[in-house]
């Protein structure tokens, strides 16, 4: 008996010590977003401003940290030579923080070091419980830091912001049978049928109704977020499109209301998405002090899911520049950057008048091999 005992003893104890790490599992990874599977064909663009491909995504997080690097240490707008439309965009700053509450978003810039790295880890984990996907993109080794002792005269900086949200609908939508969408077939739904109780239907606003093919529904959350869906929308950036929503919104003067007689169905999505901004990377332009700045590194990520219960959406954004300093009387740096076209010479070192010579101007023609 005593050792049937305590085999019992020593079942409970190992059931219950696998329901307390499931628990804690779970309370330690309830507010981590899902890995998502890279997701390919799906653009990213750093601004509202910015023209769409058919697929494509933005999120504020880029123009955040770009408007910490343009206010905070360069002073003035950014100015590539010859400029580019993304960078015109970018310093206009359409979005800034005051636009976001504090809730939803972690920022961070300063001197490039570990310390700063530590911060971010540290930063995201205590507001967020999450870690981040782009952090060890950038290089941390030390000669990638910033040394004022050894370097004083580039000084490294590092600019980074998470956005993060959850946001769950008062009451739960219907998951629909599997449908088309465009010519595509099996598509996975969620929204309201005829038989939908009136507490799911009164989640949802109608922005506008012109026809079965032009209309814009906003479904409310208790998150105080608002997911808006725009069928066929007009326009050649996100902010074409949004101000033509609108318009079409103001406009519209039929029932606002979702009736009983209403049917809404909207795709279950998400996706994740990454995006090296290297277009930005290696142009050199000037600071407001006269100095000079590069930016080295630039990344955006966007995750983003959407189903029957609500949504998340993880996205962050680092830059990693420098800019020149002047210390007492040295001179700038000076950039020998053989770039563009060039001409080559060889000569023997006690020659006069070299013995082959080269010019480079359309580089392709010296790599086909």
């Amino acid at each position: 008996m005593k050792n049937v005992s305590k085999k019992k003893l020593i079942i409970t104890a190992c059931v219950f010590l696998i329901v307390l790490g499931g628990v804690i599992y779970f309370m330690g990874n309830k507010n981590k977003v899902k890995e998502l599977p890279v997701t390919k064909g799906v653009e990213v663009v750093p601004t509202m401003d910015d023209n769409l491909s058919r697929d494509a995504s933005w999120c504020s997080t880029f123009q955040l940290v770009w408007n910490d690097m343009k206010n905070e240490i360069v002073k003035q707008d950014v100015v590539f030579s010859p400029q580019i439309k993304m960078v015109e965009n970018l310093n206009k700053e359409s979005f800034t923080e005051d636009m976001l509450s504090d809730e939803y978003y972690f920022k961070i810039y300063g001197f490039k070091n570990l310390e700063l790295k530590e911060k971010i880890e540290k930063g995201i984990k205590e507001k967020f419980n999450q870690t981040s996907d782009i952090l060890n993109d950038f290089d941390w080794s030390d000669e990638a830091l910033d040394d004022p002792t050894s370097r004083p005269e580039i000084r490294r900086y590092f600019f980074y912001t998470m956005l993060y949200r959850e946001f769950e609908y008062e009451n739960k939508f219907d998951l629909l049978n599997n449908a088309k969408f465009g010519k595509y077939d099996n598509i996975k739904y969620f929204g309201v049928s005829k038989n939908t109780k009136a507490t799911i239907r009164d989640q949802i606003d109608v922005l506008f109704y012109n026809s079965k093919n032009d209309f814009a529904v906003k479904i409310r959350t208790k998150n105080n977020d608002e997911v808006i869906f725009y069928k066929n929308p007009e326009g050649e950036t996100f902010k074409e499109i949004y101000d033509n929503m609108m318009k079409k919104t103001n406009e519209f003067e039929g029932s606002v209301s979702f009736t009983e007689y209403d049917y809404f169905m909207a795709p279950i999505i998400s996706f994740n998405v990454k995006k090296d901004y290297k277009e930005l990377e290696n142009k050199d332009f000037e600071t407001a002090d006269g100095n000079t700045a590069m930016i080295e590194k630039a990344i955006q990520t966007i995750k983003f899911s959407l189903d029957e219960t609500g949504g998340k959406v993880k996205s962050e954004a680092g830059i990693d520049s420098w800019k020149t300093t002047a210390v007492g009387d040295e001179k700038k740096p000076r950039y020998f950057n053989v770039n563009d076209t060039f001409a080559l010479f060889l000569k023997e070192a006690e020659k006069d008048v070299p013995y082959l010579a080269v010019r480079v101007d359309d580089i392709t023609k010296y790599q086909n091999n």
